[in-house]
């Protein structure tokens, strides 16, 4: 008994593990095929799977009517055969029974001898005692021949007739089971006619048979046969190829894909494209993600019409400003900023670098959370120096990118603008977490560092906030379904981002080209930002989190400033700042001030003489801000209270009405040498609140010249340290160091 166990177990192991070479194909969550690759030996052939009834009982009607009362071997079909090949002196009958033709079929169709014969019952009967009914019969199918370089049931049903086996009528299902027969003659597009008989004969069988009744059987001849096979499926290429390199001994990949959901994002992706390719533009590719659990529901690697081979869902590209808003969340927890704190927007040079914002207007102070919702690039910078990029990489690794493999040096503060390179699929689960976060929910980063407060703060940044002009229009969409969402454009226009999150879905989009290659028409005002809402119009409508007031503590903080509330501070609102966060500081800009009583001069005890001889100045709360800022702030925003100015008898060169904007201090700067061979000219800015004041310019000692009103001036310094004084009408004097370094281009 343990030899003939031994014996069956190891002449039927290597026929039960046939390893194909079986197609690649990939399924949606319904189970539905969404795509294939072609065998490596060119055929289409899927992994054995269960078998449809219909088609059962049409391959067993065709090929081995006792398939269930023997043990691989039809002794009554034997004798058949037997008797009908001696009367007619030559083989006119076969007796191979579906166990036998599966043997021959995964031993490689070896030439028909009687020598093979007997190995083949052999073979069949040692299988019988092993598999059972259901899993030769799934063998069988995967494996015969349906005409072409068609070979299995699932193949053959997608190639006929464009749909999964199981949803096959009695006609389809005998249709498919004759073929095996002459596969090589007769199939859909090859002799119709006897097709056509073959089938309908099968179908009589099942009438006689009672498997089916009689009006099944008159729907059934009603049915026309297939012209010609259709392609099959080639939806999501990029994703079956990484799932295939992620696991390259299956071939069989079942994902999460909502295949209305793909069909719709294809459709939408290729309709926008005809606008893209126009301008040049040659790739696009979009990931909806279930947010919860991370289940990816539509995946376009790459529609495009140029290295269509690069998968841009896990591509290594710029990152644009999609980071900005995990630098704003770990700053809320931080306790370094608040949802409305004024950041300083102004011209800014750190060393040689000069950052600018996207739109050259600067806003002098703007609140942190518009700054957010705007994109802007020196906020971001600003902010990022005070965190830190080492901490701010360490931060990033915790939030799921794994590609930030530089040293903080490597990267600089341009990290924040676009500096390092991330992949979609990282940076729409960072996202998805975000919002997860915001829920109250598991993350599907383990570690993921944002927390509840502050998740939910962020995201309201990017739902609520105002927008850059040239994004305002797809605002309207976004409040009429609400989403946090956030844009991106690389440096020199290579790459365009746009992802949006809700509780339900989080969706990303990339447009550019996968050469690398910049175009100017590469923006995600115009590119990604009306695909992702063209996106999402595509997606139900789901629900904002409720504020998660338990993960949020109430404070008061300076309605001018946004800042925590300080004893000077006047105007105090409600504000909100997460649980955990520990604030260091108060506002900064509101602050007492000593004015005449009449209120119009600032004054000491020591100016009131004159008109106010033996009066004394009164302390009075002034939101101020520094005078570079103060600058720009007054061009966008209407309702700020100048401080009056001094008496005129007042002196005071510690004044701080006085500011230099550029250079920054200890600055370099990099001039460049004109064509001509001059050296190139660089503009110095101060900012003056004594609207009557002059200023004073010298470099090293060397008097330059004075401004009225505004203070700017055209210098060409030579190269080396220098010091720019500059002095006011008021005495007041600041001093900046700075260098200068030239180029030739």
């Amino acid at each position: 008994m343990l030899l003939f166990t031994a014996r069956v177990y190891f002449l039927t192991n290597n026929l039960f593990n046939f390893s194909g070479p079986y197609s690649c194909a990939i399924y949606d969550k319904k189970g539905t095929l969404l795509g294939a690759q072609v065998a490596a030996d060119g055929q289409w052939r899927f992994e054995p799977d269960a078998v449809p009834l219909k088609f059962e009982k049409c391959i067993i009607a065709a090929e081995d009517k006792r398939f269930y009362l023997h043990f691989g071997i039809d002794i009554f079909s034997v004798l058949r055969a037997l008797v009908s090949n001696v009367k007619s002196k030559r083989i006119v009958s076969g007796a191979s029974t579906i166990t036998m033709q599966t043997v021959r079929l995964l031993e490689g169709n070896p030439n028909r001898t009687l020598k093979q014969k007997i190995h083949e019952a052999d073979l069949a009967f040692l299988m019988e005692c092993r598999f059972s009914k259901k899993t030769i019969l799934s063998l069988y199918s995967a494996n015969a021949p349906f005409g072409g370089n068609v070979v299995g049931l699932e193949a053959a049903s997608w190639r006929y007739f464009k749909r999964p086996p199981r949803s096959l009528t009695w006609a389809e299902s005998a249709t498919l089971a004759v073929l095996p027969n002459q596969p090589a003659l007769v199939y859909p597009g090859a002799n119709k006619d006897i097709l056509l008989k073959k089938r309908n004969k099968l179908l009589n069988r099942l009438y006689e048979k009672k498997i089916i009744d009689l009006k099944t059987l008159d729907l059934a001849l009603q049915e026309e046969l297939p012209e010609k096979p259709f392609s099959l499926p080639s939806s999501c290429p990029h994703y079956l190829q990484k799932l295939k390199a992620d696991n390259p001994l299956k071939s069989k990949f079942y994902t999460g894909i909502d295949s209305t959901l793909q069909d719709n994002a294809e459709r939408i992706i290729q309709k926008w494209n005809k606008t893209f390719f126009e301008k040049n533009i040659c790739n696009s590719a979009a990931l909806i993600m279930e947010t919860a659990t991370g289940k990816i529901l539509a995946y376009c690697g790459n529609l495009g019409i140029q290295a269509k081979d690069v998968d841009m869902v896990y591509a290594k590209r710029s990152s644009g400003s999609l980071l900005k808003p995990f630098l704003y969340a770990a700053m809320l927890d931080n306790g370094m900023l608040l949802p409305d704190q004024l950041v300083i927007d102004i011209p800014t040079r750190i060393g040689s670098y000069k950052p600018d914002n996207n739109i050259p207007v600067y806003r002098g102070a703007v609140k942190a959370g518009e700054a957010l919702s705007r994109s802007l690039n020196i906020p971001a910078i600003m902010e990022l120096k005070k965190y830190g990029i080492t901490a701010f990489l360490d931060y990033l690794k915790l939030c799921g990118f794994t590609t930030f493999t530089r040293s903080a040096d490597d990267y600089g503060l341009p990290l924040i603008l676009g500096g390092g390179e991330i992949t979609m699929y990282e940076a729409t689960k960072a996202y998805a977490d975000m919002m997860n976060k915001a829920c109250n929910r598991q993350v599907l980063h383990k570690h993921f560092p944002i927390s509840t407060g502050a998740a939910y703060l962020t995201l309201q940044a990017l739902s609520d906030g105002i927008r850059p002009d040239d994004e305002a229009m797809w605002q309207i969409f976004a409040n009429s379904k609400k989403i946090a969402w956030k844009t991106g454009t690389s440096n020199g226009n290579r790459d365009a981002w746009a992802i949006g999150t809700t509780k339900d879905y989080t969706v990303a989009v990339w447009v550019g080209n996968a050469s690398g290659r910049g175009n100017k028409e590469i923006k995600s005002n115009t590119c990604t930002a009306p695909l992702l809402f063209d996106l999402f119009s595509s997606l139900p409508t789901t629900y904002w989190p409720t504020s998660p007031t338990d993960d949020l503590e109430e404070i008061q903080v300076c309605k001018h400033s946004g800042y925590l509330a300080g004893l000077d501070c006047q105007d105090k609102v409600k504000g909100f700042k997460p649980i955990n966060a520990t604030l260091g500081f108060v506002c900064p800009y509101c602050k007492k001030i000593s004015v005449t009583p009449d209120g119009k001069y600032r004054a000491s005890v020591s100016d009131m003489k004159n008109e106010y001889e033996g009066l004394f100045p009164l302390q009075k709360s002034y939101f101020v801000l520094p005078p570079s800022v103060e600058y720009f702030y007054t061009k966008q925003t209407l309702g700020y209270r100048y401080l009056p100015p001094y008496l005129p008898w007042h002196k005071d060169t510690q004044s701080s009405d006085l500011q230099i904007i550029f250079p920054e201090d200890g600055a370099l700067i990099i001039i460049p040498i004109e064509i001509d061979g001059k050296l190139g000219a660089t503009v110095f800015q101060v900012a003056e609140r004594n609207k009557d004041a002059s200023v004073y310019w010298d470099i090293d000692g060397e008097y330059l010249g004075a401004t009225r009103e505004k203070h700017k001036i055209s210098i060409r310094p030579l190269q080396g340290d220098h010091i720019l004084t500059v002095t006011d009408s008021n005495g007041t004097v600041c001093k900046r160091s700075f260098s200068i370094v030239t180029k030739t281009d």
